[in-house]
């Protein structure tokens, strides 16, 4: 028996809520605050999405999508054409690489690899950007943005997997 028209757009569309819920998230980040200075050291959502999908449904955000999540970011967020889309790509190939180490893991566990993949992560967009530019930014905002991004993770994890589970459940 073959599922009706339906069930079959049902379908598509769960597969389309990992990367629905991380172009969110890339939205989130390009919200006007009206805070001075917060664009500077906001966390990086897009890259905690890309992160948890690639390690529970890599099936469905796979590498090209976090290329385009990251191109989709550069835009956003003023950064030179190409630095987030690759600090995206690496992300996901890193994350999807090592999924079976994290499955079964504490959370605690995978909050620390995201702690360091991260760091990593920020400092490679810092030195692009840097090298782009022909100069050295300031590194403080970065620093920021790094703590930022490591406090947020924690919740929005915990969103994701409730997402995870209401969505994407029988996927």
């Amino acid at each position: 028996m073959t599922p009706s028209i339906w069930v079959k757009m049902d379908t598509w569309v769960r597969h389309l809520v990992p990367f629905g819920v991380t172009l969110l998230l890339l939205l989130l980040t390009a919200v006007p605050t009206h805070l001075p200075e917060f664009s500077g050291i906001s966390p990086m959502l897009p890259l905690m999405g890309v992160y948890y999908w690639a390690i529970y449904r890599p099936d469905l955000l796979p590498a090209w999508l976090a290329f385009v999540i990251g191109l989709l970011y550069d835009i956003v967020s003023g950064t030179p054409l190409g630095v987030n889309a690759l600090v995206m790509l690496l992300v996901q190939g890193t994350a999807a690489s090592q999924r079976k180490f994290f499955l079964g893991k504490s959370f605690a566990v995978t909050w620390w690899a995201f702690g360091l993949l991260t760091a990593g992560a920020i400092s490679l967009a810092w030195i692009l950007v840097s090298m782009i530019l022909n100069r050295a930014m300031d590194p403080s905002p970065v620093i920021f943005e790094y703590l930022m991004t490591l406090c947020c993770f924690p919740i929005l994890t915990w969103i994701l997997a409730r997402t995870q589970m209401a969505f994407l459940k029988d996927v």
